[in-house]
């Protein structure tokens, strides 16, 4: 998991998977970039090629937190086609959660206020 700045943006590269054993460090590093003073956070998840319940659990968590603090969380979910499509994607989609998140296919739309967010 890597972190970088763009402008006023945090945005964490998040690769390989998001599970019981990864997920703990995740939350961490966003609570340690919200102690920071970083109140709009991008998780660049389109790296991630599996993705359990505890995932999904830091995502809410980390919107929890970052909506406390009257931030922005974005996810960078590109849609690459139905049949290869990000995988956090269609978790998200089939637990019905996706709605809740402003996903955006890569960093440049995801750190700009111009683009619209993908539809749910």
């Amino acid at each position: 998991m890597t972190g970088v700045e763009e402008g006023e943006w945090a945005v964490l590269q998040v690769s390989g998977e998001l599970d019981l054993v990864t997920s703990p460090a995740l939350r961490q590093r966003v609570h340690d970039v919200v102690a920071e003073g970083h109140h709009s956070l991008v998780l660049d998840l389109s790296e991630v090629f599996f993705c359990d319940s505890s995932g999904v659990g830091v995502l809410i968590a980390a919107r929890r937190l970052i909506r406390s603090c009257q931030g922005r969380l974005r996810l960078i979910l590109p849609d690459r086609g139905a049949e290869d499509g990000s995988h956090v994607n269609r978790v998200l989609g089939a637990l019905g959660v996706r709605r809740l998140f402003d996903v955006r296919p890569d960093v440049a739309s995801a750190v700009t206020d111009e683009a619209d967010p993908l539809s749910a």
